[in-house]
């Protein structure tokens, strides 16, 4: 039961997510493609909180600018916990290539 509730917590908890570069989801920063911004802001903070005993809850997560498609691009977004208290959320490139960025932040 514990193990299985560990795998749970493993899979449920990641902070590692593959978003394909589409018309959706890409935007420009500094003439390199990027993940949209809003993209990056709405998977962080459903990802953030995602079983009851992992991370806090936020709300209003944004980022200040897409999220290059570049291995080792970051930027730091930000949300609220319940109480008022804001967050950074420091979020990170760990692969790119032409179709897809995969990135993760940080708990």
């Amino acid at each position: 039961m514990v193990a299985l509730g560990g795998l749970g917590t493993y899979l449920f908890g990641g902070t590692e997510s593959t978003t394909g570069l589409d018309g959706y989801s890409t935007a420009s920063v500094g003439g390199h493609r990027a993940l949209a911004a809003d993209i990056v802001a709405i998977r962080t903070q459903s990802k953030y909180h995602p079983l009851p005993w992992v991370g806090d809850k936020l709300s209003s997560v944004s980022c200040p600018t897409g999220l290059k498609a570049v291995a080792g691009a970051s930027i730091t977004c930000t949300g609220r916990k319940s109480d008022g208290e804001v967050v950074r959320i420091p979020v990170r490139v760990t692969e790119a290539d032409a179709q897809s960025v995969t990135w993760k932040f940080e708990r």
